[in-house]
């Protein structure tokens, strides 16, 4: 079984309007998401092998703020997952080594949260759990979403992951208050 986690960026400023898209910091919500998913990715146990970041700054700030990470896991930073739609997404999971066991991908919506719903499938999604429910909703900044795989890396695709969890920061008590 394979392990992979789905984490949208956290909440970002539009404070700054001369910033390019890509140029977009997390704003103080955000950063405070970010440490509270941290803390609780840290409590679940949850340690990617590997971790495949876009390049746009609010992606890589997210990233800061989960530090450390156990492991600690290989990071690449990639210009190919900025704003990338779910099929590029897969077929840069699918070029993972096999030998990962885990990996997460931090990237943007609307890509990841299609690429959510495609590894769910049409069957997991009329699984109807709680945790499918919320995610067929949608993938609020800061969410994660966390798969378990039984197929290989290269061969991952539509259906192919079972949702274990689903959580965003409104779920965790110092956010949410």
């Amino acid at each position: 079984m394979r392990q992979l986690l789905l984490f949208r960026h956290a909440k970002s400023s539009w404070d700054d309007a001369r910033l390019t898209d890509h140029a977009r910091p997390l704003n103080t919500r955000g950063r405070k998401a970010a440490d509270a998913m941290a803390a609780e990715m840290r409590e679940l146990g949850l340690a990617p092998d590997v971790v495949l970041v876009s390049s746009a700054r609010r992606t890589l700030q997210t990233l800061e703020a989960l530090q450390p990470l156990e492991g600690p896991p290989i990071i690449e930073v990639m210009d190919d997952l900025y704003l990338a739609p779910w099929p590029a997404m897969l077929d840069v999971l699918r070029r993972l080594p096999q030998t990962a066991r885990s990996a997460m991908v931090i990237g943007h919506n609307p890509g990841l949260h299609d690429l959510a719903l495609a590894l769910l499938g049409p069957a997991g999604a009329a699984m109807g759990s709680a945790a499918a429910q919320r995610l067929a909703a949608g993938f609020p900044t800061g969410a994660l979403a966390e798969f378990t795989l039984a197929a290989p890396w290269a061969q991952i695709g539509e259906g192919s992951g079972r949702l274990v969890r689903f959580l965003a920061p409104r779920d965790l008590p110092e956010v949410a208050a």
